[in-house]
């Protein structure tokens, strides 16, 4: 009986040794703490391109001012991710697709209210624009707005409720129609067809890109032409992208929630890191991710990879965002009426 209540001390203290040694390497408490950490709350499809900004701002950051710093993310459906913010969700920057959603928390008194202002190009650093992603050989013939409208053609997009690129693609479509001298019941008819084709309605956009290249529904995809040509370069020869004869404008805003920088004391930071997305050095990440960068020499080098196309944007067609929120996208809105029809 001694004997084993020896054996069973000694595996005891074996089993305690261990475990002390798990903690101590790490396994029960992080083995670095920042001086300073931020959140960046942003949209669905930029989880990759901030996975590799991240690093490179923390090591700057770090050896310009000797102080360690960590970005956190998250991610999801833009407006949603705007609604977390607004509800309390206490990201020190935003990062979005769209101006619409930074006004909203600007009304909600969280972002100041001249915030486009507060950095370069109306506080974009880079931009975008709604391409199709098609299966190979595009056996649908699909080139252009008109075509998703065609009866049988699956057409994947997320929900322009909550997520930027389906607001961004209803827009395209719409703005297609007034762009050729078109009015206005006409672009609401060709909208009515395309969302009729929508087999799906997921909530972002990154859900959308698995619904249409995972669980392979639908004969097209439109999002971001950044997240068309990503799913190209891992899906390799599967998927044709196909740049339609005129699409919108999609700049990315930032801002800093100045609420919660203030009530931490982290406006420095905040505003260091979304310096940061201008320089050289975030603007050549920007442009590896298929992002339009604002650079000129960074847009240079890289032009060869962004297919010159026809722009129009918010401002011109919808009279902006505000007014294109308003009117197509609030509950009971446009969108709200064509959809109840589907």
């Amino acid at each position: 009986m001694a004997h084993n209540k020896t054996k069973f001390g000694s595996l005891r203290r074996a089993l305690l040794a261990s475990t002390l040694a798990v903690v101590a390497m790490g396994g029960a408490a992080p083995a670095f703490a920042a001086d300073v950490t931020l959140l960046n709350v942003s949209y669905d499809v930029a989880r990759e391109l901030y996975k590799e900004i991240n690093p490179l701002f923390e090591a700057q950051y770090q050896k310009q001012t000797g102080k360690t710093i960590e970005i956190k993310q998250s991610h999801g459906g833009s407006s949603k991710q705007a609604r977390a913010v607004a509800d309390g969700l206490e990201g020190a920057v935003v990062t979005m697709n769209q101006a619409n959603d930074i006004d909203m928390l600007a009304d909600r008194g969280l972002v100041v209210a001249d915030w486009a202002k507060k950095f370069p190009n109306n506080a974009s650093p880079s931009y975008s624009t709604m391409v199709y992603l098609v299966r190979k050989g595009n056996p649908q013939g699909i080139k252009d707005w008109t075509d998703l409208a065609k009866p049988g053609v699956k057409v994947v997009i997320p929900n322009p409720k909550t997520a930027g690129n389906g607001r961004y693609t209803y827009l395209a479509a719409w703005g297609s129609v007034l762009q050729k001298g078109g009015t206005d019941a006409q672009a609401r008819e060709l909208v009515t067809k395309i969302f009729k084709n929508v087999p799906v309605l997921d909530g972002g956009g990154r859900a959308a890109t698995t619904t249409f290249t995972q669980r392979q529904i639908g004969d097209v995809l439109v999002t971001f032409e950044n997240e068309v040509n990503l799913v190209r370069a891992e899906f390799g020869d599967s998927f044709d992208i196909v740049y339609p004869a005129s699409s919108i404008l999609a700049e990315n805003p930032v801002a800093v929630v100045d609420k919660v920088v203030d009530k931490r004391g982290i406006r420095k930071e905040a505003t260091a890191y979304l310096n940061f997305l201008y320089s050289e050095a975030g603007q050549e990440v920007i442009a590896k991710h298929y992002l339009r960068p604002r650079s000129p020499a960074v847009a240079k080098k890289y032009a060869a990879q962004f297919k010159p196309i026809k722009l129009f944007t918010v401002d011109e067609v919808f009279g902006g965002w505000r007014a294109a929120q308003k009117r197509h996208f609030d509950d009971g809105g446009e969108f709200d009426r064509i959809y109840a029809t589907k």
